[in-house]
């Protein structure tokens, strides 16, 4: 058996244990540089307010309605999701963190548990210890098990969070209940290839033949098709240790129009790829540097502007990868434009010490060294006081959070103070 523990409404909770003036009322949580709403209590749901909505043109509406809106604090999400997981790892030794705010536990020697009990004593336990609520899905399969939980969380007061799919019987009226589009794995592509063969369940989907699933969906939806069934073929993932991907992307503070600004920080973002890239003892192939305008400004064209660089030979060098960033933006570049976002995206990445090599090119052996020297003065003085000559010496980013709560539990001078 496998089950699905969900936080209902996540960030909203957070905010709540620690304020609980906000129980029961409306809540929005923001993006970084409090652009739009990424997360919203129950309540904040029924009154209207749309996921995505920006928050310049909702303001209004928010202020209407009582809605209480906050900046998103990373640090306190991060910190009470991994008490959450820290205490789910006590319930079975089988888990993946699927997400910030859910995780699936496999059950294996558990023939003889009640399962309803167990998943009354994990919502209790995780309540009590963190109080933030959630919803926990049972079934034989992790994809049943996703199906389980959204039914847990649809009805609250009659599931009281809980649902368990135990029985053939069950399985078939969860599947009739659940719509295709609503399916996890199913994408709105997908969702229509399959409502045209007649879909318009999970159960018709488990209907179709296998062949033609395995023929058109690949491995992927047979897997998915089988799951529903109620044939394991899903597995748990082990925990990704490297990244395949490391990207720095900010949405600027203001709109710079000027070559110089825009290269210094694309100089900054390079430098913090690199760093996460060392961290996890990789080098990178390829390098892919992106402006923006700002798209909410009516007054210009939107622009978009991207550049991939294929590098000669894996490095994970600053000095490298800001370079050639750098030299990127300045191709993609246009005066007049007023752009309000930009990134670095690294890829291609492999071990720093397994690589292929490259006859006519490498990496400056000096490099290494300094990188390192660097590495270790900057976590020394726990901040980024090294930096390369043409990054701001004073200039730290620092997302727009006008509206954030106290870090409750990672800064100590924000704890909670009881009188």
């Amino acid at each position: 058996m496998f089950a699905l523990v969900d936080c209902n409404n996540f960030y909203a909770s957070c905010e709540r244990v620690f304020n609980p003036n906000l129980q029961n009322k409306p809540v929005a949580i923001l993006s970084n540089n409090d652009g739009c709403v990424i997360s919203m209590s129950d309540e904040a749901k029924k009154i209207g307010l749309p996921f995505g909505a920006p928050i310049f043109k909702w303001e209004q509406f928010c202020r209407e309605k009582n809605i209480t809106v906050l900046s998103s604090n990373y640090p306190l999400y991060g910190d009470m999701s991994a008490r959450v997981m820290n205490i789910l790892a006590d319930f079975s030794p089988e888990i993946e963190v699927y997400s910030i705010d859910e995780s699936f536990l496999e059950f294996k020697g558990f023939e003889h548990y009640d399962f309803a009990e167990y998943a009354v004593k994990m919502r209790s336990r995780i309540l009590k210890w963190t109080g933030i609520p959630t919803c926990v899905g049972v079934a034989p399969t992790k994809a049943l098990s996703k199906v389980a939980n959204k039914i847990a969380r649809s009805n609250l007061k009659q599931s009281k969070g809980i649902c368990i799919i135990d029985s053939e019987e069950k399985r078939i009226k969860a599947l009739k209940w659940m719509p295709i589009g609503k399916v996890w794995g199913i994408g709105k592509g997908l969702q229509k290839r399959l409502e045209a063969k007649g879909c318009v369940t999970a159960f018709d989907f488990t209907q179709i033949s296998s062949d033609w699933v395995l023929k058109e969906l690949s491995i992927v939806g047979w897997r998915l098709q089988k799951d529903l069934q109620g044939i394991s073929k899903i597995p748990l993932e082990e925990a990704v240790t490297s990244k395949k991907m490391i990207a720095t992307t900010r949405s600027f503070e203001n709109t710079y129009s000027d070559i110089d600004n825009i290269k210094e920080r694309i100089s900054t973002f390079a430098a913090s790829c690199a760093k996460k890239l060392r961290e996890q003892k990789s080098n990178c192939h390829v390098i892919y540097v992106f402006l923006r305008s700002n798209r909410f400004d009516k007054s210009q064209q939107y622009q978009k502007e991207n550049r991939t660089v294929m590098l000669s030979y894996p490095t994970d060098s600053t000095l490298t990868i800001a370079k050639a960033a750098v030299a990127a933006v300045e191709t993609i570049f246009k005066k007049g434009v007023k752009y309000k976002k930009a990134g670095v995206i690294i890829s291609g990445l492999v071990p720093n010490d397994n690589f292929q090599l490259n006859l006519f090119a490498h990496e400056n052996p000096k490099h290494k060294l300094l990188m390192s020297a660097i590495d270790s003065l900057n976590k020394k003085y726990k901040s980024d006081k090294i930096k390369l000559a043409n990054q701001d010496l004073k200039r730290t980013w620092k997302m727009r959070q006008e509206r954030l709560s106290p870090k409750y539990t990672t800064n100590i001078n924000e704890v909670l103070v009881v009188r």
